[in-house]
């Protein structure tokens, strides 16, 4: 069973559960339209859009989709968290940092220890991710902590525009890969 709201420790992050005072940390870099290429969100993103996103992470049950922020010195840089299906043993993660801080490792270092503490505490068999096809960036996090290209779901969400869909790559890592 997982330890409640645990905190997880890097070499240069820390990540925690999300507070109310980290609402104008993510309003700051969520209005980056760059950062928000890739993610279907608001913009402008206001600040009762975080206020939001932060009470949400508090609402929904932490055994089932932990949320951790990601923080560098004090301050919020981004977000991971997972959405488990206990039943089939797997869990998606989804992963994102302020733009600002692109091209630093910070999100492959934070991935790779919520993928270490999930696999050990929720005893899952398979941890994926996905991603838009146009964001080599976060394909390469994946591929930096083990995980396989495993195919391409096509036009899988909607883009900006209502007459653009994108596609999406999948990646996933295995118990037995990620132990090696």
């Amino acid at each position: 069973m997982p330890d409640e709201h645990p905190t997880l420790q890097t070499e240069r992050l820390t990540l925690r559960r999300f507070q109310l005072t980290d609402v104008d940390d993510v309003v700051a870099f969520a209005n980056d339209e760059e950062w928000q290429r890739y993610l279907p969100l608001p913009y402008p993103y206001e600040r009762v859009h975080g206020e939001q996103f932060v009470a949400e992470s508090f609402l929904k049950d932490w055994k089932s989709h932990p949320t951790f922020a990601i923080v560098l010195d004090d301050t919020v840089i981004g977000g991971i968290n997972l959405s488990v299906d206990k039943r089939r043993q797997t869990a998606e993660m989804g992963y994102s940092i302020a733009r600002k801080h692109w091209g630093n490792g910070y999100a492959t270092e934070a991935t790779h220890a919520v993928v270490n503490w999930a696999f050990e505490e929720f005893c899952l068999a398979k941890i994926h991710a996905v991603a838009i096809v146009d964001n080599k960036r976060s394909w390469r996090v994946m591929e930096r902590i083990g995980m396989t290209r495993e195919g391409v779901l096509r036009s899988e969400v909607p883009g900006t525009d209502s007459s653009q869909r994108h596609d999406m790559v999948y990646y996933g890592i295995l118990r037995e890969e990620w132990e090696r």
